[in-house]
């Protein structure tokens, strides 16, 4: 018998920040390291040191790319990591582009802080930098999913395909003989772009994502609601912006409406693709063509379907269009990006519609659209809102709560016990009552900095 430890460092009690330490006799690893994000107590924790020795991890292992599961990467080398990072190869691709990005846009708003006088630090200093971004990422080491990996004489771990995201896995750790699984972001069972999730079969300890443990995707017609708002932009002469997410919505998006011109439904609208992490998204895409289901000739005509935007000066050529078009622009919770760019002009116009596809986490501006915020501040100054706001919420990346419940339908045994993370509170509540009324198993809901003892 062994005892192993697990700290929770993130995306326990809240849907951000998903960090998980795991102390054994033989390794210690960390599953994901993300940054946390939304509301202002959540993202001052960034800048709190992690109460652990970061020295003393041997290897991160990532279940994405996205932000909020490799956003912390550079701190933790900057703290004293000093092992591998490892990752299927779709997924180092979009952490490397996520990472470098996200080093640059802080860069830049810490300059911006700085220059125009709206932060309380003196000076304002980026989080991270794009050079600490570039050494985080020397450390990239891709693995195989589907393969069984040592990383001890007694510790092994394999990814698996997850749906989600290009690239996303869950993982199966198998310590002792015991199997600890990670469920990472769990995909969608019907997706436009990607096959469904895998399901594990058996779990020892089970640490299971809730992000959408109380809720069940609404019925959309989101082919009606896109021809919808395509046929209303031009009636009134306007805008339709959707913030999107770089990685998969975008993708996504950019599919769903070339079918529907290519079906007739919507006219031939231009519609402008300005995000540089998501034009650097879909090289990924073109690299990887097993991870997804387009073909690479489905692949190339629908990139030649849309204006993509490659500099600053066309996002204010596209501003000055008056023409009716679509914007699709980063970030996906209008937490930062080129889509503040046009808020900021376009906004205040009853012309303008914006349409939010997906989930919005708390203390972004994202939620506060979604709520009815009748003005949006924007790097210090703030703007009326007189744009019609919309909400997609079935094109979302995350399993419903029925979905979440099939995922664990193929597992044999009975969990020791099950750790409900990566979720809001009212998610998670609901979501323990449920597993425990369908499932009986044992669930835990813990806490930021929590730590448990598993016998293994």
């Amino acid at each position: 018998m062994k005892n192993v430890k697990i700290h929770f460092l993130g995306a326990s009690g809240t849907v951000t920040g998903s960090k998980f330490y795991i102390e054994t006799p033989d390794i210690n690893i960390m599953v994901d390291c993300g940054m946390f994000q939304g509301l202002k107590e959540l993202r001052e924790i960034n800048w709190t040191p992690l109460p652990i020795n970061v020295s003393k991890i041997d290897v991160v292992l990532l279940t994405h790319g996205h932000l909020d599961h490799t956003g912390y990467l550079p701190r933790l080398v900057k703290e004293g990591f000093k092992g591998k990072i490892i990752g299927t190869a779709p997924t180092l691709a979009i952490a490397e582009i996520i990472l470098l990005d996200s080093g640059k846009i802080q860069e830049e708003e810490a300059q911006r802080a700085n220059e125009e006088g709206y932060s309380k630090h003196h000076p304002a200093i980026p989080f991270y930098t794009i050079d600490e971004a570039k050494n985080t990422i020397s450390k990239f080491e891709a693995a195989d999913s589907g393969k069984w990996l040592q990383l001890s004489d007694a510790v092994k771990f394999r990814f698996r395909y997850n749906g989600h995201i290009i690239g996303a896995t869950f993982i199966e750790l198998d310590m002792y003989g015991k199997i600890v699984v990670f469920s990472g972001d769990i995909g969608r069972v019907e997706d436009v772009l990607l096959s469904k999730p895998e399901k594990p079969e058996w779990a020892d300890y089970l640490f299971l994502e809730s992000t959408y443990g109380n809720k069940l995707h609404p019925k959309e017609d989101v082919e009606g609601m896109l021809v919808a708002l395509v046929h209303k932009t031009i009636t009134n002469g306007g805008n339709l912006i959707i913030p999107s997410f770089a990685v998969e919505r975008l993708q996504s998006l950019m599919y769903t409406l070339w079918q529907l011109y290519k079906k007739n439904k919507i006219p031939n609208i231009p519609i402008f693709i300005d995000s540089p992490m998501g034009n650097n998204v879909l090289s990924v895409f073109e690299e990887f063509p097993e991870w997804h289901k387009l073909s690479s000739e489905e692949y190339a005509a629908m990139c030649n379907h849309f204006n993509i935007i490659t500099s600053y000066a066309d996002t204010w050529k596209t501003i000055d269009n008056p023409r009716p078009k679509i914007i699709i622009a980063g970030s996906g919770m209008v937490t930062g990006g080129r889509v503040l760019t046009y808020l900021k002009q376009m906004i205040g116009k009853t012309s303008t519609t914006v349409l939010l596809a997906g989930y919005q986490a708390e203390g972004t501006r994202g939620r506060q659209l979604l709520e009815g915020a009748h003005e949006l501040k924007i790097f210090g100054k703030y703007y009326p809102i007189k744009a019609s706001i919309q909400h997609l919420e079935s094109l979302s990346a995350h399993a419903d709560q029925n979905e979440l419940l099939d995922w664990l339908s193929a597992i044999k045994n009975i969990p020791e016990n099950v750790f409900l993370i990566h979720g809001e509170p009212n998610a998670l509540d609901i979501f323990k009552v449920k597993i425990r009324d369908e499932y009986h198993w044992n669930v835990t809901i813990p806490k930021l900095n929590d730590t448990t003892t598993l016998i293994v």
